[in-house]
């Protein structure tokens, strides 16, 4: 009994295949949605603008900046535009 209960919870402690669809390039507006150099840019869905949907956040590290774009709907999303505090659009103290 004790060897059974060991050999479920080890095979369900097993890494197992990864739960991820396969990757697509988005489009805002026109152009495609870029991922300045040099990365880290942890791109997220985020309710922005208040409206009950998910917008498209993406950082920006060089700068510590943030991108926003607007989720349209039905697949859709907006040019991308920088997210500003007091005129800036950085994140204070990235550097």
């Amino acid at each position: 009994m004790l060897t059974l209960t060991l050999s479920l919870v080890c095979s369900a402690a097993m890494p197992q295949e990864p739960q991820f669809e396969a990757p697509v390039r988005l489009k805002a507006g026109a152009s495609y949605v870029k991922v300045e150099a040099p990365g880290y840019a942890f791109p997220c869905w985020a309710d922005v603008d208040g409206d009950k949907k998910g917008d498209l956040v993406v950082g920006q590290f060089a700068r510590g900046a943030l991108k926003f774009y607007k989720n349209l709907g039905g697949g859709k999303l907006a040019e991308g535009k920088w997210i500003e505090a007091g005129g800036k659009a950085e994140v204070p103290g990235v550097w």
